[in-house]
Protein backbone atom coordinates (compact mmCIF):
# COMPACT_ATOMS: atom_id res chain seq x y z
CA UNK A 1 0.00 0.00 0.00
CA UNK A 2 1.42 3.34 -1.02
CA UNK A 3 2.25 5.91 1.63
CA UNK A 4 -0.33 8.61 2.13
CA UNK A 5 0.35 12.07 0.82
CA UNK A 6 1.59 14.54 3.40
CA UNK A 7 0.48 18.09 4.12
CA UNK A 8 2.41 20.42 6.42
CA UNK A 9 0.10 22.76 8.33
CA UNK A 10 1.06 25.97 10.14
CA UNK A 11 -0.61 25.22 13.47
CA UNK A 12 -1.49 27.84 16.09
CA UNK A 13 -3.63 25.64 18.32
CA UNK A 14 -6.73 27.74 17.70
CA UNK A 15 -10.10 26.69 16.34
CA UNK A 16 -9.38 27.18 12.63
CA UNK A 17 -6.21 25.12 12.43
CA UNK A 18 -7.49 22.48 14.87
CA UNK A 19 -10.51 21.87 12.66
CA UNK A 20 -8.24 21.87 9.59
CA UNK A 21 -6.37 18.74 10.74
CA UNK A 22 -9.31 16.29 10.49
CA UNK A 23 -10.71 18.21 7.53
CA UNK A 24 -7.54 17.51 5.55
CA UNK A 25 -7.59 13.86 6.56
CA UNK A 26 -11.18 13.50 5.40
CA UNK A 27 -11.05 15.57 2.23
CA UNK A 28 -7.50 15.01 1.02
CA UNK A 29 -6.83 11.52 2.38
CA UNK A 30 -3.51 12.88 3.62
CA UNK A 31 -1.36 12.74 6.71
CA UNK A 32 -1.11 16.10 8.43
CA UNK A 33 2.16 17.27 9.96
CA UNK A 34 1.78 20.41 12.04
CA UNK A 35 4.42 23.10 12.50
CA UNK A 36 4.16 25.51 15.42
CA UNK A 37 6.63 28.40 15.56
CA UNK A 38 7.45 30.36 18.70
CA UNK A 39 8.11 33.97 17.75
CA UNK A 40 7.95 35.14 21.31
CA UNK A 41 4.57 34.36 22.83
CA UNK A 42 3.80 30.67 22.31
CA UNK A 43 3.61 27.64 24.65
CA UNK A 44 5.13 25.16 22.23
CA UNK A 45 4.59 22.02 24.29
CA UNK A 46 0.90 22.65 25.02
CA UNK A 47 0.19 23.33 21.35
CA UNK A 48 2.20 20.27 20.26
CA UNK A 49 0.05 18.04 22.47
CA UNK A 50 -3.15 19.59 21.13
CA UNK A 51 -2.01 19.01 17.54
CA UNK A 52 -1.53 15.31 18.22
CA UNK A 53 -4.86 15.16 20.05
CA UNK A 54 -6.78 16.52 17.04
CA UNK A 55 -5.18 13.94 14.74
CA UNK A 56 -1.83 15.19 13.47
CA UNK A 57 0.53 12.41 12.42
CA UNK A 58 3.46 14.45 13.69
CA UNK A 59 3.71 17.78 15.52
CA UNK A 60 6.85 19.80 14.93
CA UNK A 61 7.84 22.83 17.00
CA UNK A 62 10.39 25.54 16.24
CA UNK A 63 11.88 28.23 18.47
CA UNK A 64 12.23 31.07 15.99
CA UNK A 65 12.73 33.97 18.39
CA UNK A 66 16.41 34.69 17.77
CA UNK A 67 16.06 34.23 14.02
CA UNK A 68 13.08 36.58 13.97
CA UNK A 69 15.04 39.26 15.81
CA UNK A 70 18.34 38.99 13.96
CA UNK A 71 17.15 38.32 10.41
CA UNK A 72 13.83 40.18 10.29
CA UNK A 73 13.15 42.66 13.12
CA UNK A 74 16.53 44.35 13.37
CA UNK A 75 17.02 44.73 9.59
CA UNK A 76 13.58 46.35 9.46
CA UNK A 77 14.53 48.59 12.39
CA UNK A 78 17.71 49.64 10.60
CA UNK A 79 15.58 50.44 7.57
CA UNK A 80 13.16 52.50 9.68
CA UNK A 81 10.28 50.45 8.27
CA UNK A 82 6.92 51.64 9.68
CA UNK A 83 3.85 51.08 7.52
CA UNK A 84 1.82 54.25 6.91
CA UNK A 85 3.75 55.99 9.72
CA UNK A 86 1.95 53.86 12.31
CA UNK A 87 2.47 50.09 12.14
CA UNK A 88 5.89 48.63 13.06
CA UNK A 89 5.03 45.50 11.01
CA UNK A 90 5.15 42.88 13.78
CA UNK A 91 2.88 40.29 12.14
CA UNK A 92 4.09 41.19 8.66
CA UNK A 93 7.71 40.48 9.63
CA UNK A 94 6.84 37.17 11.29
CA UNK A 95 4.97 35.66 8.37
CA UNK A 96 7.91 35.21 5.94
CA UNK A 97 9.83 33.38 8.65
CA UNK A 98 6.86 31.06 9.24
CA UNK A 99 6.75 30.46 5.48
CA UNK A 100 10.42 29.48 5.58
CA UNK A 101 9.88 27.01 8.41
CA UNK A 102 6.90 25.49 6.58
CA UNK A 103 9.00 24.96 3.47
CA UNK A 104 11.85 23.43 5.45
CA UNK A 105 9.45 21.03 7.18
CA UNK A 106 7.73 20.08 3.93
CA UNK A 107 11.03 19.32 2.25
CA UNK A 108 12.30 17.31 5.22
CA UNK A 109 9.06 15.32 5.52
CA UNK A 110 8.45 14.78 1.81
CA UNK A 111 5.15 16.70 1.81
CA UNK A 112 3.56 17.82 -1.43
CA UNK A 113 1.71 20.80 0.09
CA UNK A 114 1.75 23.30 2.91
CA UNK A 115 -1.31 24.86 4.50
CA UNK A 116 -2.23 27.78 6.73
CA UNK A 117 -5.31 29.14 8.48
CA UNK A 118 -5.56 32.55 6.81
CA UNK A 119 -8.83 33.98 5.54
CA UNK A 120 -9.50 35.19 2.02
CA UNK A 121 -9.45 38.93 2.68
CA UNK A 122 -6.44 39.44 4.92
CA UNK A 123 -2.82 40.27 4.20
CA UNK A 124 -1.34 37.16 5.78
CA UNK A 125 -2.58 34.83 3.05
CA UNK A 126 -0.51 36.84 0.56
CA UNK A 127 2.58 36.88 2.76
CA UNK A 128 2.49 33.13 3.33
CA UNK A 129 1.46 32.09 -0.19
CA UNK A 130 4.03 34.31 -1.88
CA UNK A 131 6.71 33.38 0.64
CA UNK A 132 6.22 29.64 0.20
CA UNK A 133 6.07 29.74 -3.59
CA UNK A 134 9.15 31.98 -3.74
CA UNK A 135 11.16 29.50 -1.70
CA UNK A 136 9.68 26.28 -3.12
CA UNK A 137 7.53 26.80 -6.23
CA UNK A 138 6.94 23.05 -6.49
CA UNK A 139 4.87 23.03 -3.28
CA UNK A 140 1.10 23.42 -3.37
CA UNK A 141 -0.38 25.94 -0.92
CA UNK A 142 -3.78 25.19 0.62
CA UNK A 143 -5.81 27.61 2.75
CA UNK A 144 -8.80 25.66 4.14
CA UNK A 145 -10.44 28.63 5.88
CA UNK A 146 -10.31 30.48 2.57
CA UNK A 147 -11.81 27.48 0.76
CA UNK A 148 -14.35 25.78 3.00
CA UNK A 149 -16.72 28.66 3.72
CA UNK A 150 -17.63 27.52 7.24
CA UNK A 151 -18.77 30.08 9.80
CA UNK A 152 -17.24 30.06 13.27
CA UNK A 153 -20.33 28.28 14.64
CA UNK A 154 -20.13 25.65 11.91
CA UNK A 155 -16.47 25.07 12.75
CA UNK A 156 -17.41 24.54 16.40
CA UNK A 157 -20.13 22.08 15.44
CA UNK A 158 -17.72 20.26 13.12
CA UNK A 159 -15.21 19.95 15.96
CA UNK A 160 -17.80 18.85 18.49
CA UNK A 161 -19.15 16.16 16.14
CA UNK A 162 -15.63 14.69 16.02
CA UNK A 163 -15.00 15.21 19.73
CA UNK A 164 -11.96 17.38 19.08
CA UNK A 165 -10.32 18.92 22.17
CA UNK A 166 -10.70 22.41 20.77
CA UNK A 167 -9.77 25.60 22.56
CA UNK A 168 -12.64 28.05 22.04
CA UNK A 169 -11.56 31.46 23.21
CA UNK A 170 -14.22 33.73 24.63
CA UNK A 171 -12.49 36.94 23.53
CA UNK A 172 -14.43 39.04 21.08
CA UNK A 173 -11.17 40.14 19.50
CA UNK A 174 -8.86 38.46 17.02
CA UNK A 175 -5.27 38.71 18.26
CA UNK A 176 -1.87 37.94 16.78
CA UNK A 177 1.37 38.63 18.60
CA UNK A 178 5.10 38.13 18.54
CA UNK A 179 8.06 39.82 20.20
CA UNK A 180 7.73 42.95 18.08
CA UNK A 181 4.08 43.65 18.72
CA UNK A 182 0.48 42.65 19.24
CA UNK A 183 -2.27 43.08 16.61
CA UNK A 184 -5.92 43.29 17.66
CA UNK A 185 -9.01 43.44 15.46
CA UNK A 186 -12.72 42.45 15.21
CA UNK A 187 -15.50 43.09 17.71
CA UNK A 188 -16.33 46.74 18.33
CA UNK A 189 -12.93 47.69 16.90
CA UNK A 190 -14.54 47.33 13.47
CA UNK A 191 -16.28 50.67 14.16
CA UNK A 192 -13.54 53.29 13.62
CA UNK A 193 -15.60 55.88 15.54
CA UNK A 194 -15.50 53.89 18.78
CA UNK A 195 -12.59 54.29 21.17
CA UNK A 196 -10.88 50.94 21.73
CA UNK A 197 -11.99 49.43 25.07
CA UNK A 198 -9.38 48.75 27.70
CA UNK A 199 -9.94 45.01 27.19
CA UNK A 200 -8.29 45.28 23.78
CA UNK A 201 -4.92 45.96 25.42
CA UNK A 202 -2.68 43.52 27.26
CA UNK A 203 0.89 44.87 27.11
CA UNK A 204 0.33 48.52 27.99
CA UNK A 205 -1.17 50.12 31.08
CA UNK A 206 -3.90 52.76 30.87
CA UNK A 207 -2.60 56.25 31.64
CA UNK A 208 -4.44 56.29 34.96
CA UNK A 209 -2.35 53.32 36.12
CA UNK A 210 1.05 54.56 34.95
CA UNK A 211 3.63 56.17 37.29
CA UNK A 212 3.39 59.88 37.97
CA UNK A 213 7.15 60.28 37.63
CA UNK A 214 8.79 59.80 34.22
CA UNK A 215 11.14 56.91 33.53
CA UNK A 216 14.45 57.56 31.78
CA UNK A 217 16.46 55.01 29.86
CA UNK A 218 19.45 54.87 27.55
CA UNK A 219 19.72 52.61 24.51
CA UNK A 220 23.08 51.84 22.90
CA UNK A 221 23.35 51.03 19.19
CA UNK A 222 26.18 49.43 17.23
CA UNK A 223 25.82 50.13 13.51
CA UNK A 224 22.07 50.58 13.86
CA UNK A 225 21.53 47.50 16.05
CA UNK A 226 20.44 47.98 19.68
CA UNK A 227 22.82 46.08 21.96
CA UNK A 228 22.38 47.48 25.48
CA UNK A 229 19.91 49.27 27.73
CA UNK A 230 21.16 51.47 30.59
CA UNK A 231 24.65 50.11 30.12
CA UNK A 232 23.63 46.46 30.36
CA UNK A 233 24.38 44.41 27.26
CA UNK A 234 21.46 42.24 26.18
CA UNK A 235 20.81 39.81 23.32
CA UNK A 236 18.13 41.02 20.94
CA UNK A 237 15.12 39.04 22.17
CA UNK A 238 15.82 39.86 25.83
CA UNK A 239 16.33 43.54 25.00
CA UNK A 240 12.97 43.75 23.22
CA UNK A 241 11.17 41.96 26.05
CA UNK A 242 12.75 44.34 28.56
CA UNK A 243 11.61 47.39 26.61
CA UNK A 244 8.14 45.93 26.09
CA UNK A 245 7.74 45.65 29.87
CA UNK A 246 9.30 49.02 30.73
CA UNK A 247 7.56 51.06 28.04
CA UNK A 248 4.28 49.20 28.45
CA UNK A 249 4.22 49.96 32.18
CA UNK A 250 4.38 53.66 31.23
CA UNK A 251 1.53 53.37 28.73
CA UNK A 252 3.83 53.66 25.70
CA UNK A 253 3.12 51.69 22.54
CA UNK A 254 -0.62 51.93 21.83
CA UNK A 255 -1.44 52.49 18.16
CA UNK A 256 -4.93 52.95 16.69
CA UNK A 257 -4.78 52.91 12.90
CA UNK A 258 -7.11 52.69 9.91
CA UNK A 259 -4.82 51.12 7.34
CA UNK A 260 -4.93 50.18 3.69
CA UNK A 261 -4.75 46.42 3.25
CA UNK A 262 -3.06 44.92 0.24
CA UNK A 263 -6.34 43.35 -0.92
CA UNK A 264 -7.90 46.78 -1.38
CA UNK A 265 -9.99 47.33 1.75
CA UNK A 266 -9.47 49.60 4.73
CA UNK A 267 -9.19 47.96 8.13
CA UNK A 268 -9.20 49.44 11.63
CA UNK A 269 -6.34 47.88 13.59
CA UNK A 270 -5.21 48.33 17.16
CA UNK A 271 -1.57 47.58 17.85
CA UNK A 272 0.59 47.37 20.93
CA UNK A 273 4.31 47.68 20.28
CA UNK A 274 6.06 49.26 23.28
CA UNK A 275 9.58 48.05 22.51
CA UNK A 276 9.30 48.75 18.79
CA UNK A 277 8.04 52.30 19.40
CA UNK A 278 10.98 53.03 21.73
CA UNK A 279 13.59 51.50 19.43
CA UNK A 280 12.31 53.21 16.28
CA UNK A 281 12.31 56.58 18.07
CA UNK A 282 15.81 56.04 19.43
CA UNK A 283 17.21 54.75 16.14
CA UNK A 284 15.80 57.65 14.15
CA UNK A 285 17.23 60.13 16.66
CA UNK A 286 20.69 58.60 16.36
CA UNK A 287 20.47 58.76 12.57
CA UNK A 288 19.75 62.52 12.74
CA UNK A 289 23.14 62.82 14.39
CA UNK A 290 25.14 60.50 12.15
CA UNK A 291 23.63 60.73 8.63
CA UNK A 292 24.09 63.64 6.28
CA UNK A 293 21.08 65.62 5.10
CA UNK A 294 20.96 63.82 1.74
CA UNK A 295 21.46 60.40 3.32
CA UNK A 296 18.66 61.01 5.84
CA UNK A 297 16.18 62.24 3.24
CA UNK A 298 16.93 59.44 0.80
CA UNK A 299 16.71 56.88 3.57
CA UNK A 300 13.29 58.21 4.59
CA UNK A 301 12.05 57.35 1.10
CA UNK A 302 13.73 53.95 1.30
CA UNK A 303 12.06 53.36 4.68
CA UNK A 304 8.62 53.82 3.15
CA UNK A 305 9.48 51.53 0.25
CA UNK A 306 10.85 48.92 2.66
CA UNK A 307 7.72 49.07 4.82
CA UNK A 308 5.43 48.67 1.80
CA UNK A 309 7.47 45.73 0.58
CA UNK A 310 7.27 43.95 3.95
CA UNK A 311 3.57 44.69 4.40
CA UNK A 312 2.80 43.46 0.89
CA UNK A 313 4.49 40.09 1.40
CA UNK A 314 7.54 40.57 -0.80
CA UNK A 315 10.24 39.69 1.72
CA UNK A 316 11.75 37.00 -0.52
CA UNK A 317 12.35 39.35 -3.41
CA UNK A 318 15.56 40.60 -4.98
CA UNK A 319 14.18 44.07 -4.38
CA UNK A 320 14.47 43.48 -0.62
CA UNK A 321 18.06 42.29 -0.98
CA UNK A 322 18.88 45.45 -2.91
CA UNK A 323 17.24 47.67 -0.30
CA UNK A 324 19.06 45.81 2.47
CA UNK A 325 22.38 46.55 0.79
CA UNK A 326 21.62 50.27 0.80
CA UNK A 327 20.36 50.21 4.38
CA UNK A 328 23.43 48.35 5.64
CA UNK A 329 25.65 50.97 4.02
CA UNK A 330 23.77 53.79 5.79
CA UNK A 331 24.23 52.09 9.16
CA UNK A 332 28.05 51.96 9.17
CA UNK A 333 28.33 54.97 11.49
CA UNK A 334 25.00 54.73 13.35
CA UNK A 335 26.69 53.90 16.63
CA UNK A 336 26.06 55.67 19.91
CA UNK A 337 23.60 56.23 22.73
CA UNK A 338 20.12 57.69 22.93
CA UNK A 339 18.38 58.83 26.10
CA UNK A 340 14.58 58.70 26.24
CA UNK A 341 11.87 59.78 28.64
CA UNK A 342 8.79 57.59 29.05
CA UNK A 343 5.81 59.24 30.71
CA UNK A 344 2.04 58.82 30.50
CA UNK A 345 2.01 57.16 27.10
CA UNK A 346 4.66 59.41 25.56
CA UNK A 347 8.12 58.38 24.38
CA UNK A 348 10.38 61.40 23.90
CA UNK A 349 14.04 61.48 22.90
CA UNK A 350 15.87 63.84 25.25
CA UNK A 351 19.50 63.17 24.36
CA UNK A 352 21.74 61.58 21.76
CA UNK A 353 25.49 60.99 21.52
CA UNK A 354 27.77 59.33 18.99
CA UNK A 355 31.51 59.11 18.32
CA UNK A 356 30.55 59.50 14.66
CA UNK A 357 28.17 62.44 15.18
CA UNK A 358 28.16 65.14 12.53
CA UNK A 359 26.97 67.76 14.99
CA UNK A 360 29.92 70.02 15.83
CA UNK A 361 29.49 72.37 18.77
CA UNK A 362 32.18 74.75 17.51
CA UNK A 363 30.15 75.29 14.33
CA UNK A 364 26.67 75.31 15.88
CA UNK A 365 27.27 77.50 18.94
CA UNK A 366 26.43 81.20 19.13
CA UNK A 367 28.74 81.64 22.12
CA UNK A 368 32.37 82.78 22.18
CA UNK A 369 33.65 79.43 20.89
CA UNK A 370 31.95 79.98 17.51
CA UNK A 371 34.33 78.99 14.67
CA UNK A 372 31.85 79.33 11.80
CA UNK A 373 33.16 81.66 9.06
CA UNK A 374 30.44 84.32 8.97
CA UNK A 375 32.21 86.24 6.21
CA UNK A 376 31.61 83.32 3.80
CA UNK A 377 27.84 83.76 4.12
CA UNK A 378 27.63 86.86 1.87
CA UNK A 379 29.15 85.14 -1.16
CA UNK A 380 27.21 81.95 -0.51
CA UNK A 381 23.89 83.83 -0.39
CA UNK A 382 24.74 85.74 -3.58
CA UNK A 383 25.39 82.54 -5.54
CA UNK A 384 22.51 80.64 -3.90
CA UNK A 385 20.02 83.38 -4.76
CA UNK A 386 21.33 83.95 -8.32
CA UNK A 387 18.67 81.89 -10.18
CA UNK A 388 15.83 83.53 -8.18
CA UNK A 389 17.14 87.04 -8.91
CA UNK A 390 17.73 86.26 -12.56
CA UNK A 391 14.26 84.82 -13.17
CA UNK A 392 12.54 87.74 -11.43
CA UNK A 393 14.60 90.28 -13.38
CA UNK A 394 13.83 88.68 -16.73
CA UNK A 395 10.26 87.45 -16.13
CA UNK A 396 8.99 90.13 -13.81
Amino acid sequence: MADKKKIVLAYSGGLDTSVAVPWFKENYDAEVITVTVDLGMVDLEAIRKRALAVGAAKALTVDGRDTLVNEFLFPALQAGAIYEEQYPLATALGRPLIARYLVEAAQAEGAYAVAHGCTGKGNDQVRLDVGVTALAPELKVIAPVRDWGMSRQQEIEYAQARKLPINIKSSRFSVDENLWGRSVEAGELEDPWQEPPEEAYAWTKPLSATPDDPAYLEVHFDQGIPTAVDGEAMPGAALIRHLNALAGSNGVGRLDHVENRLVGIKSREVYEAPGAVVLHAAHKALETLTLSKDQARTKARIAQEYADMVYNGLWYSHHRHDLDAYVRSTQRYVTGDVRLRLHKGNCVVVGRSSPNGLYQHRLATYDSGDQFDHSAAVGFISIYGLPVRTQNQVQR
